[in-house]
């Protein structure tokens, strides 16, 4: 299925969640000199335009980053996301919301590598004109993402971080990511892998993550951030998640110390919440 496009809900408060999680595992990738592989499966067109097109129709991006951008009580670690954001608007006015391609372009290395994956013929067009000067650093491929994943695993650099974050749509990307685990792990069992999922009342979202915590991984950690209470109708996300195998050892501390925050700020009603839990 190619109807899904990122750019109706660039910049919402699941983009501020996967963002800054992301942000964050590649920082600490970074913390040693050896070079390492950014893998990306669903990579979408990698910067959005917040104020035309897709984005402006339902303007998620309202009660996402625009909660954010102009606060100066923001915790330390979340503050590096915001300002990653803020550069890219320099005149303080949100017009601009990066996608995970851009925000790891901008924290690796010279050495570092980054591998885009994109189906979507149009999204992939874009990847292609937003990365255009970014050099042999960055390989993009229009090909679906689980059957690239397969191709540049294990990275010959021997250190890498994985983003899955389908669309899902179709209720087989709720099979086809544990699957992809798997068989990653058994292909690179020391990478650091983090799936974003939606939290909708839908059978297959709810079951999700206790099928994330059956693949056979020596530790995990997930994350969720629930904005509001599940409409009655049935009908919505109302939150999302980051699931996370071999998790960097800081992630636990740096996130019990802003998932309040970003629960206080981006939350709608009494239903707002967290959940932050681990395994090894």
């Amino acid at each position: 299925m190619l109807s899904y496009r990122h750019a109706f809900h660039a910049g919402n408060h699941a983009d501020v969640l996967k963002h800054f999680v992301q942000l964050q595992i590649l920082q600490y990738f970074n913390q040693k000199d050896k070079p390492y592989w950014a893998i990306d499966t669903h990579a979408g067109a990698g910067l959005y335009a917040l104020d035309s097109g897709y984005a402006t129709q339902n303007a998620e991006f309202q009660s996402g980053i625009a909660k954010l951008i102009e606060r100066n009580d923001i915790p330390a670690a979340l503050a590096e996301y915001v300002t990653l954001v803020r550069g890219l608007n320099p005149d303080g006015t949100l017009k601009i919301y990066p996608g995970s391609p851009w925000v790891a372009m901008q924290v690796l290395r010279s050495q570092d590598q980054l591998k885009l994956f994109e189906l979507h013929p149009t999204d992939s067009q874009l990847l292609h004109e937003n990365f255009a000067s970014a050099g042999r650093r960055v390989k993009i491929q229009a090909i679906d993402g689980f059957t690239g994943l397969k191709a540049v695993l294990p990275p010959a650099p021997r250190r890498g971080f994985v983003l899955i974050d389908p669309p899902y749509e179709e209720k087989q990307d709720y099979q086809r990511v544990p699957a992809a685990l798997k068989d990653a792990l058994k292909r690179f069992e020391t990478g650091t892998y983090a799936v974003w999922y939606p939290q909708l009342q839908r059978h297959e979202s709810q079951h999700f993550v206790e099928a994330l915590k059956r693949v056979p991984a020596k530790s995990w950690l997930n994350v969720s951030l629930a904005v509001q209470t599940p409409s009655v109708d049935g009908f919505g996300m109302h939150g999302s998640g980051m699931f996370i195998i071999n998790p960097p050892w800081t992630l636990h501390a740096t996130l019990k110390t802003v998932m309040l925050y970003l629960t206080n700020v981006l939350g709608q009603d009494k239903g707002a919440g967290f959940v932050l839990e681990t395994m090894g």
